[in-house]
């Protein structure tokens, strides 16, 4: 059913991001791959060419510099002969720190990479998606954007944002043949959590407690699974 469609996935190179790929290119996917480090971005794009075969993008951006989204979305765009059938907006960061403590520019930074690139991405690509009348944006968020917990207010406050921009995006593309999913995992063991290792198993989850970037790119592939005239408005990911 995917076969032949294309992918943006911004923080490819590692992850959530790196395993969404993997499970993309297996189903027939052609992937523009998009990080801020172009090292690993290119020894993905090898692996998912040796396994799956070519055809694939090598994007290194900063999604949160409106000069890098302009070239992005013009490279994107002659790559894939217009919009993309899929944009996943992945990268994100998780600064940890009692709000009397967070260091305001850290603040900002969090809400520029985590809510603003993700609308930086939409305003490059829904047009032209909404003017074909296809199109999939899948947003990775959190269960964070509905629960609350201390040290938590850069990253919630973001992925609150988040699901924001998601939902206006379903309310507003209802009808157009663009489709929005919001997918909001648990704690994912990825190495986001490396800032906090002496933390996890106390105040947050241990590692082999948490769930696994597989288990949230075979939720992604799902979403973008189904039929054109269904819609999997959103899916939350709780370890059993």
């Amino acid at each position: 059913m995917l076969t032949g469609h294309t992918a943006v996935i911004t923080g490819a190179s590692r992850g959530i991001g790196a395993a969404t790929a993997r499970a993309l290119a297996a189903a027939g996917v052609r992937l523009a791959l998009v990080a801020r480090g172009a090292d690993a971005l290119h020894r993905l794009a090898a692996e998912l060419a040796a396994e799956f075969g070519d055809g694939h993008l090598v994007a290194p951006a900063d999604c949160t510099d409106a000069v890098d989204v302009a070239a992005l979305s013009a490279a994107v765009m002659q790559w894939a002969g217009g919009a993309p059938d899929i944009l996943v907006n992945n990268a994100g960061v998780y600064p940890r720190a009692l709000l009397l403590n967070q260091d305001p520019e850290e603040f900002a930074k969090t809400l520029d990479l985590n809510l603003t690139a993700p609308f930086r991405l939409l305003r490059a690509f829904l047009p032209a998606m909404r003017a074909r009348g296809s199109g999939h944006v899948v947003s990775i968020g959190t269960v964070a954007d509905r629960n609350i917990w201390a040290m938590n207010s850069a990253y919630s406050a973001s992925k609150y944002g988040l699901r924001a921009l998601h939902e206006v995006l379903y309310a507003e593309s209802r009808g157009s043949g663009v489709r929005a999913t919001l997918i909001a995992p648990g704690a994912v063991d990825t190495d986001l959590w490396e800032p906090h290792e002496a933390e996890l198993g106390k105040t947050l989850a241990r590692r082999e407690a948490m769930l696994r970037p597989d288990d949230v790119a075979r939720a992604v592939l799902y979403a973008v699974s189904q039929p054109p005239h269904v819609t999997v408005h959103e899916l939350r990911l709780s370890p059993s």
